[in-house]
């Protein structure tokens, strides 16, 4: 399938598609709306694990310090009531298990990405600060994404503050990790990248760019979705091939199965899965 196929497939799918493929550094062998602004759901978390990795190297945190795992959080509104997450939404009970007591930062941030925890996402924007979330998008080169608020900061969301990611942008921000972990670059040192990678490499939901991968291919990586939201963020490691960036983010109907938390592959799942399976087909010949 040419990239002119892929796209003419994706033409067809109901909503917005957006992709981004190319190698870290170079220019994209093939985009698609790739500007477009989507709700972020939980890839927003990858701009949180560079700004914990940053302020870590910056001695502003030691992420091997227990934190206290709490279930309440200022809201990014000015004068809103504190806010709490809701457990029934969220995807990793161990976080919850720790409530009333401590966990170190580390853990509480590859929990964030390998599980997607909510708990421990907010938690981490809490010890770090929003406006270094911002700083990390910035490094990146990210032009458009913007994290603004915490998970289901409700009354920052109604009042217009919202978290919004591009696949260009997602793409910037994961092909400098990849870079920054073989020599230094904006993000962090070339072992706190090399380190970022290793968490992201961990996750545990592989339902949509990892599936369409061969087994065992290494793929660092975070997905995200709520109900009309599915996207898919990475950078693969092919044993026979240089690395390359793969994001794609879809607004659609087809993503029908991330309400309430659920971990339930659906048909945007499978589009991505399609997407990242042409991908992996052309490795080779993706432009250097």
């Amino acid at each position: 399938m040419t990239w002119e196929e892929l796209d003419a497939h994706l033409d067809k799918v109901p909503g917005t598609v957006s992709a981004y493929v190319g190698r870290p550094g170079a220019r994209p062998t093939w985009t698609r709306r790739a500007d477009a602004t989507h709700y972020a759901a939980s890839t927003m978390k990858l701009a949180v694990l560079v700004a914990l990795f940053r302020a870590a190297e910056a001695g502003r945190l030691d992420l091997d310090a227990p934190v206290p795992v709490r279930n309440s959080f200022d809201s990014a509104l000015s004068g809103a009531p504190r806010f709490a997450n809701d457990r029934d939404y969220d995807n990793d009970e161990a976080v919850w298990d720790r409530v009333g007591g401590e966990a170190p930062l580390r853990w509480l941030a590859e929990r964030m990405i390998i599980r997607s925890s909510n708990l421990a996402t907010n938690i981490c924007i809490g010890q770090v600060g929003l406006p270094a979330v911002a700083q990390a998008w910035a490094l990146a080169g990210a032009r458009h994404s913007v994290t603004g608020r915490g998970i289901e900061d409700f009354a920052a969301r109604d009042s217009g503050v919202d978290n919004l990611v591009t696949a260009a942008d997602l793409a910037a921000l994961l092909g400098e990790l990849a870079l920054g972990a073989t020599r230094p670059g904006p993000l962090a040192s070339p072992a706190g990248c090399a380190a970022m990678l290793d968490v992201l490499v961990a996750q545990e939901h592989r339902e949509d760019l990892a599936a369409g991968l061969p087994d065992d291919t290494r793929i660092a990586h975070k997905n995200g979705w709520v109900r009309g939201v599915r996207h898919g963020a990475g950078v693969v490691f092919p044993d026979d091939a240089p690395p390359y960036t793969i994001v794609v983010c879809t607004t659609t109907d087809l993503a029908d199965g991330g309400a309430d938390g659920d971990e339930v592959e659906d048909d945007a799942c499978r589009l991505i899965a399609h997407v990242s399976e042409r991908v992996w087909a052309a490795r080779h010949d993706l432009a250097g």
